[in-house]
């Protein structure tokens, strides 16, 4: 019979490969969002801290004391390649202004959507805004002044069409008013949302406008 071996403890591995929890990730308190503006330059970083909103932009960085926020401006940014847009602009007292996208670049010709952590980090934000006592303006959409020469343009348009399809009717031209009904269809429903989306309005730390959210 084949003598028996002397059962050996197994070694546990030294202290040193044992890294605390919060080097290999972020503290559960602490909200991360990153995205890139563009395919040039790296991604604009920003962490919620207890400290305040940590940012890195390019090679610029910096913390602001949720106190020191002044302003912050939500608003739906549709564009050609992702029409789920949504921008958040926020303010310093300082009047200085950072920019925080939900979307991000990842190749030249694709855009994508960043819905589920860009709300977590808004809505983050406006807690820690909340618990810190800020008092902030807190504005959705457009600017009116921008929003109203939006109207009065789109209005334009509408008149313009109107009369081009009166005369295409009275001329008996059927394939260009039927072009021009489908042209008028698309740009209502496009331009439509947009304008809904981005009616100024203001709004409370504890009731964030929907439309303005992925």
């Amino acid at each position: 019979m084949a003598a028996a071996w002397p059962h050996l403890p197994v070694p546990s591995p030294p202290e040193s490969f044992a890294l605390p929890l919060a080097e290999i990730s972020p503290p559960e308190s602490d909200i991360r969002y990153a995205y890139r503006a563009s395919l040039i330059g790296g991604a604009r970083e920003f962490t919620l801290t207890d400290d305040g909103l940590a940012w890195k932009v390019g090679p610029k960085s910096g913390v602001w004391p949720y106190r020191a926020i002044a302003a912050i401006r939500l608003s739906y940014r549709p564009v050609s390649m992702q029409s789920r847009r949504f921008r958040a602009d926020i303010q310093k007292d300082s009047f200085e202004t950072l920019s925080v996208l939900s979307t991000t670049w990842q190749t030249v010709a694709l855009m994508s959507p960043q819905d589920e952590s860009y709300r977590r980090f808004i809505v983050g934000l406006h807690q820690r805004l909340r618990e810190a006592g800020a008092d902030v303006a807190l504005a959705g959409g457009l600017r009116p002044t921008i929003y109203k020469l939006g109207i009065a343009v789109i209005a334009a348009l509408a008149i313009a069409m109107t009369a081009l399809l009166a005369r295409a009717v009275a001329t008996g031209e059927w394939s260009g008013a039927l072009f021009l009904l489908g042209f008028a269809a698309l740009f209502a429903w496009q331009i439509g949302g947009f304008i809904r989306r981005n009616q100024p309005r203001s709004y409370t730390l504890d009731d964030l406008p929907k439309e303005l959210l992925p």
